[in-house]
C-alpha cells in the first residue's frame, strides 16, 4: 500500500470515529432529554409541586394558577360544614325550636356563601388584599340574613399565615400534607392537614382541611380570652359615654321634631350647636380613652370595629350638618347612608361581645 492510499485510509478512519463521537453525543444528549423531561414531567406531577405553585400563584396574583391546585369548591364546602358545625350549640338562650331554624337557615344559605368565599379568596390572591362584596352582590351588607364580615372573621382566614409547608405523606392518588400556619392575632402556631388528590390529567390539587375545625377550637377559644378582657377594661368608659350619648339623641329627636319635613332656622342653629359642640367632641374623646387602653392581641377585631363604627358615625354627623348648612340633600343622604353602615357595625360589636359572654372557653362558631 502506497502513502497515498494510506493517507487516505487513515482518514475515512478518522471520520468514521467523528461521526461515530458525534453520534453516540446526539444519543446522549437525547437520553439526558428524555431523562430531564421525564423527571419534570414527574414532578409536576407530585403534591409538593402543587403545594408549592399554588402559594407561588399567591406570590405573583396568580388567580387562575391557584384555582388550578386548590379545589375550591370542595375546600369551602368542606370548610362551611366545619364552622357551622356545632352552629348555636353552646348559646343556651335559644330554644330548641329556634337553634333549629338557625341551622336549618346556615344549610339554606350554604350555596351563596361558599361560592362568595371562593370569589373573596380569588379577590385576594388577585390584588393581594382582602376586600368585601361589592356592588349588588347579595352578600353585600346583610341582603342574605347574615353579617358576611363577621362570617369572615370568625373563618380566621384573613388572620393566618403561611409559615411553611411539612411533611407530605402519599397514599397512591391521594395524600395528606402538613402546613404550617400562624394566627397573626395571638402569634399561636398550629399544623394544619391538607388532603389532597390527584386529577384525571395527573396534577394534584388541594380538596379540604382535614383539622380545620381543630384550628377553630385552638384559636377562637384565645380570642375570645382577650376580647373577654378587654371588654371588662372598657365597659366603663362605654357605659359612660353611651349615657351621655343617649342623652344627646333625646335632645336631636325633641330639636329635629318638624310637621312641615323641614327645619327652621332656629331649629338648624339648635342642632348645629348640639352637633358641632357636644356629640362630636364626646364622640372623639370616647374614642381618645378607648385608644388609651391596652388592646390585648386576640381584641384588635373588636378594637378596629369599634373604631370604624366611631369614624363612621364622625363622618355621618359631619355630612348632617353639611346637608342642614346648606340646604343640601344630597350630604343628608349621604349621612343617612353612613348611619346605616355605623349601626351595622354596632351591630357586629354587640354580637361580639355577646357571643364572648356566652362562651369564653367554647368555640365561637357563626
Amino acid at each position: 500500500m502506497d502513502d497515498y492510499t494510506w493517507e487516505k485510509t487513515i482518514q475515512r478512519r478518522r471520520i468514521r470515529r467523528r461521526r461515530q463521537a458525534l453520534l453516540i453525543l446526539v444519543l446522549l444528549i437525547l437520553a439526558l432529554g428524555a431523562f430531564f423531561g421525564w423527571h419534570s414531567y414527574a414532578e409536576k406531577r407530585t403534591p409538593e409541586y402543587a403545594l408549592e405553585q399554588a402559594a407561588i400563584a399567591v406570590q405573583k396574583k396568580d388567580a387562575d394558577s391557584f384555582r388550578h391546585y386548590v379545589n375550591l369548591d370542595l375546600v369551602t364546602s368542606r370548610g362551611y360544614d366545619d364552622l357551622t358545625a356545632d352552629l348555636l350549640s353552646y348559646d343556651t338562650t335559644l330554644t330548641a325550636v329556634n337553634k333549629a331554624a338557625y341551622e336549618k337557615f346556615y344549610i339554606t344559605v350554604k350555596p351563596q356563601l361558599t361560592s362568595g368565599t371562593q370569589d373573596t379568596i380569588l379577590r385576594r390572591v388577585s390584588s393581594g388584599e382582602w376586600s368585601l362584596p361589592e356592588g349588588t352582590d347579595i352578600l353585600k351588607g346583610r341582603q342574605l340574613g347574615i353579617d358576611y364580615e363577621r362570617f369572615l372573621a370568625r373563618s380566621q382566614m384573613r388572620n393566618t399565615s403561611l409559615v411553611g409547608i411539612g411533611k407530605v405523606t402519599r397514599d397512591g392518588t391521594a395524600a395528606t400534607a402538613e402546613i404550617e400556619v400562624r394566627d397573626d392575632w395571638t402569634g399561636t402556631s398550629f399544623t394544619l392537614e391538607a388532603a389532597m388528590e390527584q386529577a384525571t390529567d395527573g396534577h394534584w390539587q388541594v380538596t379540604y382541611l382535614k383539622n380545620y375545625r381543630d384550628y377553630l377550637d385552638a384559636i377562637t377559644p384565645l380570642h375570645n380570652e382577650d376580647i373577654a378582657k378587654y371588654s371588662e377594661a372598657t365597659k366603663n368608659i362605654v357605659a359612660s359615654y353611651n349615657e351621655k350619648l343617649t342623652a344627646y339623641k333625646a335632645r336631636f329627636a325633641a330639636l329635629s321634631q318638624t310637621s312641615s319635613g323641614t327645619f327652621t332656622a332656629e331649629q338648624k342653629a339648635g342642632l348645629e350647636a348640639l352637633v358641632e359642640k357636644e356629640v362630636i367632641p364626646t364622640l372623639q374623646a370616647r374614642q381618645q380613652e378607648l385608644a388609651s387602653v391596652e388592646v390585648p392581641p386576640g381584641a384588635r377585631y373588636l378594637a378596629d370595629q369599634r373604631q370604624q363604627a366611631t369614624e363612621l358615625t364622625l363622618k355621618a354627623w359631619q355630612h348632617f350638618l353639611a346637608g342642614i348648612k346648606n340646604d343640601d340633600p344630597d350630604e343628608l343622604a349621604q349621612a343617612e347612608t353612613l348611619n346605616k353602615q355605623e349601626l351595622a357595625v354596632d351591630l357586629r360589636v354587640d354580637d361580639i361581645i355577646r357571643h364572648t359572654a356566652i362562651s369564653r372557653s367554647i368555640p365561637n362558631l357563626p
